[in-house]
């Protein structure tokens, strides 16, 4: 990794990190081919306005000629108080969400997406931010563990697409 630069993301990089953010929806196989364009075009006004906010940061890699081989980024979001992670007081105030972790194809399997997320970490426990949290994907989720995050009991639900709602009535 001795060709590899790691560099904050600059306000006016907004669209790069929307380019990563569609390219990992599309490597989920989340991301219909008639949906692509229109994700990146809003996340890029999305992500233009957090960076200008501060309320996204994020880091490149680069090659040795400039070019931006992978990304990993923070969307720093309000959240109620809560428990702390070491269980003995009241947290209040923001927490990170890592987000738009992407590593072109060539690069990876080379430590990038590693080096990039460690930056993240320290960037994190320097801002005294008591927990990051993120959505792993299958292909990202042994990187996270190995670098100590937990697996936490999140669920996800949406309203059915025919409109009827199931369940108990009440």
């Amino acid at each position: 990794m001795n060709d590899v630069t790691i560099r904050p993301v600059a306000p006016d990089e907004a669209g790069i990190v929307a380019r990563h953010r569609m390219r990992m929806f599309e490597d989920m196989g989340q991301v219909p081919a008639h949906l692509a364009a229109p994700l990146q075009e809003a996340s890029e006004r999305a992500l233009s306005s957090l960076l200008a906010s501060g309320d996204y940061v994020g880091w490149f890699a680069t090659d040795a000629a400039g070019d931006v081989i992978a990304g990993a980024g923070a969307h720093i979001r309000p959240q109620l108080p809560r428990i702390s992670v070491s269980g003995d007081r009241v947290a209040e105030g923001p927490a990170p969400l890592v987000v738009n972790v992407y590593t072109e194809p060539d690069w990876r399997g080379r430590g990038v997406a590693r080096a990039l997320m460690a930056c993240l970490m320290r960037w994190a426990a320097e801002q005294d931010y008591e927990r990051v949290v993120l959505h792993a994907s299958d292909d990202g989720r042994p990187l996270y563990l190995s670098l100590g995050f937990t697996p936490t009991n999140e669920m996800r639900w949406g309203p059915p697409q025919d409109g009827r709602l199931g369940g108990p009535r009440f």
